[in-house]
């Protein structure tokens, strides 16, 4: 690990190597947060006590257009891949512990949408004191659509939307949708 690599050859710099186990914007929610309090002149230990709280308490669901990139990378089975795109049927995921744990699938875009937001009022905490991520690939309208949903259902401080990077996006695919919340927030 090239961080490691780092703290070695320069060991007196003081660095702190945290794995957040997140993924795209909810990797960068927690460095928005760890940014605002270094900005706001907080301790190297609060800051990082910070990171490890917001790591251990973000949530990632997302969801895919179609279940072909999935089925590429070997994450479902070309038959269930195939079977999914005939019926609409569009999967709801989530990442627990770094890995991909498939929640429910559910048919059609309206109601995938709805119950991520069902999801996000049963798993998440004080929307109206955190920011929460959207990362789209490809599809902003639907990434809007949902920000409004969630602004008007969850009354969030904020939603950021952004685009899915190209790792990700090639392993998932056009039309993917991911959202990122806090299941509890810091005392």
């Amino acid at each position: 690990m090239i961080a490691e690599q780092v703290k070695e050859e320069y060991p007196d710099f003081n660095l702190s190597i945290i794995d957040t186990k997140c993924a795209s914007l909810g990797q960068g929610l927690i460095v928005m947060e760890a940014a605002r309090m270094a900005k706001e002149n907080f301790s190297k230990d609060e800051i990082v006590e910070a990171v490890q709280f917001h790591s251990q308490h973000m949530e990632h669901l997302f969801t895919v257009d179609d279940l072909d990139h999935l089925a590429k990378g070997g994450r479902v089975s070309k038959a269930s891949a195939f079977v999914g795109g005939l019926l609409n049927i569009k999967p709801l995921l989530n990442v627990e512990d770094g890995k991909l744990v498939p929640l429910e699938k559910i048919r059609g875009k309206k109601k995938l949408l709805r119950r991520i937001v069902e999801v996000m009022k049963e798993r998440g905490v004080g929307f109206k004191n955190q920011i929460v991520g959207i990362s789209q690939a490809d599809d902003i309208e639907t990434a809007t659509e949902l920000k409004n949903i969630i602004m008007e259902e969850l009354h969030a401080k904020d939603v950021y939307i952004t685009s899915i990077g190209a790792a990700v996006g090639s392993h998932t695919g056009p039309g993917t949708i991911a959202i990122f919340f806090l299941n509890k927030l810091p005392s």
